[in-house]
């Protein structure tokens, strides 16, 4: 090869390297749960910014996790995991401290998000949406249902219609702790063999028609295949609003005995592509307008004080914003790790192949 050809080949190399680093300027590559972003807000960013946002999806935190371990971290720029998963995505490395010199609009989140037990400081996380995982029942089978989780957990009181748990072992384990008088939000060793012993028995009901989550528990419920189960508030009230009909003898509710408060954040993986635009996205989300013009479309609560104004009525109020004596009974899923993460994924799979 002459010196003048290996020159060109040097200098097609340089102009290949800029176009692909050029190109990924222009995107923005989001992972985040299904259904949980208004196509519109995509739109306005890539309009402001002339990027493209390429959106990939997971239908649960175990996936995410899976995916950003197996090569994600350098894949995707935004991920929206929920709380109990952020440690665990920490002290991994998975991701990165966010540049708050570049989020303008930090300031337009609640208090009770800024300095979260999850994220202390708020180093790594920037509140997305929060809501509650309720009981959802059939009031034309239940019309004097008790507010608890007797309804799955006492053949007295359900002994004959199909109810379905959740497939989200720390939200169907914190159910069953509670239930026992445990909290909600229990981590001793003996309450969770309790909690894991009851599960098995109830598995073992031929009223249990199996773990289910989120959507598919709602459509069990809708069709009359279950009568009982577990879902998200928002998803709940976004279902009964489309489709008033089949929802109008289905009622959700947080047990008295305590239920799970969710939050959902927006984090930057470690070796996220194109960080700077990472910033950008966060801190359009959490513009007052758009923060309020996700919650509309979510049906979830907004994370985002300055949104208020701009919500509709109906996410002001149950299911979506919990009474006062009900966001008292409200509790985070514990963040597990080392030998208690270890434990309990032990009891889940015991639980499971029972």
């Amino acid at each position: 090869m002459t010196n003048n050809k290996k020159i060109l080949a040097l200098s097609l190399g340089g102009l290949l390297l800029a176009g692909s680093a050029q190109a990924q300027e222009n995107k923005l590559y989001l992972f985040n749960w299904t259904e949980y972003m208004d196509p519109e807000i995509i739109e306005a960013f890539e309009a402001r910014y002339d990027v493209e946002v390429v959106q990939n999806y997971f239908n649960s935190l175990p996936e995410m996790f899976a995916k950003l371990n197996a090569g994600g971290v350098s894949q995707y720029d935004i991920i929206v995991p929920s709380n109990y998963y952020v440690p665990r995505l920490i002290q991994t490395g998975l991701v990165q401290k966010l540049d708050k010199s570049k989020l303008e609009n930090l300031d337009n989140i609640m208090g009770q998000f800024q300095n979260p037990a999850y994220d202390p400081g708020a180093e790594y996380t920037a509140p997305y949406q929060w809501g509650t995982t309720g009981v959802v029942y059939n009031t034309e089978t239940f019309p004097d249902a008790p507010k608890s989780w007797s309804l799955m957990f006492d053949p007295e009181v359900n002994p004959e219609h199909p109810f379905a748990l959740m497939g989200d072992g720390q939200v169907s384990m914190g159910g069953a702790c509670a239930y026992l008088g445990h909290g909600y939000d229990c981590t001793d060793m003996n309450a969770w063999k309790e909690a894991a012993r009851l599960l098995i028995e109830t598995k073992g009901r031929g009223t249990f028609s199996g773990f289910t989550d989120g959507t598919p528990a709602l459509q069990q419920l809708a069709r009359g295949v279950t009568h009982v189960g577990l879902s998200y508030n928002g998803d709940y009230l976004f279902f009964k609003e489309e489709d008033p009909d089949t929802f109008a003898s289905l009622d959700f509710m947080i047990p008295d005995e305590g239920a799970e408060m969710w939050v959902d954040s927006m984090l930057i993986p470690a070796e996220a592509p194109n960080p700077d635009m990472a910033h950008k996205f966060i801190d359009f989300i959490l513009e007052a307008e758009v923060g309020a013009q996700l919650s509309n479309y979510n049906y979830y609560a907004s994370p985002n004080a300055a949104a208020t104004p701009y919500l509709d009525e109906v996410l002001t109020k149950p299911p979506v914003q919990p009474s006062e004596a009900d966001m008292e009974r409200l509790r985070f899923t514990p963040s597990l790790e080392g030998e208690a993460l270890q434990t309990f994924q032990q009891l889940w799979s015991e639980v499971q192949s029972r």
